[in-house]
């Protein structure tokens, strides 16, 4: 990845806002945001099944000049 360019996960314990201010802090702005699904396996009658347990999203950040 471009030295220019920083990957900005949102904490458990941390809201978008508060993410965001983290990235201004250090210096970046946002460039784009991803969510992905983080699911959990449960065996229901010995199959194992694939549930949604949170959604994980994570803000590509760009240094300011």
């Amino acid at each position: 990845m471009n030295k220019n360019k920083k990957m900005f996960e949102v904490e458990d314990n941390e809201s978008i806002a508060q993410c965001l201010d983290r990235m201004k802090r250090e210096g970046y702005s946002p460039v784009r945001r991803m969510e992905k699904p983080v699911f959990n396996e449960e065996k229901k009658n010995g199959k194992v099944e694939y549930v949604p347990a949170k959604q994980k999203i994570v803000f590509e950040g760009r240094k300011n000049d």
